[in-house]
């Protein structure tokens, strides 16, 4: 393996892992024993040959969510020990290696738990409210023609800073496992954010955020009570900042809507 470490010696591990059939069943943890883990693997890989042994034993393996194993997806929706993505702060549950653990360690793996994110199976969950979430406004359909050359528009450099940053969100729910409310601020007010500080964006700022946060409150998603959770949990560093961005594009949407509910 690239950048292994010669000396390492792998490690026997204790894993206590969700188990559940399907959405409308009761799950249940259960203990599983992996041995010879490298402590260069990855999280995921470590789950790898948790599944390789339970296929020879006969057993179902355990099904989570994964895809690019970058860092960049936000598929690897895991709750490691009690935290979202593990122990290593600004780092995915695919970033993370078993250097973090220790051998003779026991490890709690369980999915993300909120009512917006039903489990499929496992650790796998159902984030499909994020899509709804984007589909109502998360975008700018102006007909602009052709397209336009990338300095066309000029942007300050410090709004082009905080755009980008927003736009960094990988649409983990992070933010929402992390939350004693399972609020989803912190992702919606990233994707307004970033639209709203661009010009592109601000024609359609008013509904965009009224139709979003009004999705958001549909899906089932708690209310934000300023703990600060989901940036501290954020695997890409999103700000608190952008959730007060949010609420001023809000309050100044329904100060001059047509929109009265």
């Amino acid at each position: 393996m690239a950048g292994s470490n010669p000396n390492a010696k792998p490690m026997n591990l204790t894993l206590k892992v969700w188990r559940q059939r399907n959405r409308n069943t009761e799950g249940r943890i259960v203990d599983y024993k992996v041995k010879d883990i490298s402590p260069d693997m990855s999280f995921l890989e470590m789950l790898d040959v948790l599944n390789e042994d339970l296929l020879r034993q006969g057993e179902e393996p355990v099904a989570f969510d994964h895809d690019c194993r970058e860092g960049i997806c936000g598929s690897c929706n895991l709750f490691i020990n009690g935290r979202a993505h593990g122990p290593e702060k600004g780092t995915t549950t695919c970033q993370l290696h078993m250097r973090k653990f220790n051998d003779g360690d026991t490890i709690t793996i369980e999915p993300w738990r909120a009512t917006a994110f039903p489990v499929n199976k496992d650790l796998s969950v159902d984030r499909s409210a994020f899509d709804r979430i984007i589909q109502a406004g998360g975008y700018i359909s102006v007909n602009t023609g052709g397209t336009p050359d990338a300095n066309e528009i000029p942007i300050p450099k410090d709004i082009a800073d905080r755009a980008f940053e927003a736009a960094t969100c990988i649409a983990c729910g992070a933010c929402v496992a992390s939350c004693k409310n399972a609020s989803a601020m912190l992702f919606v007010s990233a994707k307004v954010s970033q639209l709203a500080l661009l010009p592109q964006g601000h024609v359609e700022r008013k509904t965009r955020v009224e139709n979003m946060v009004a999705q958001m409150d549909k899906e089932g998603f708690g209310a934000c009570t300023n703990i600060g959770s989901c940036a501290a949990e954020c695997p890409v560093g999103i700000s608190l900042e952008n959730i007060a961005i949010m609420n001023r594009e809000f309050i100044n949407a329904k100060a001059t809507s047509n929109n009265l509910a």
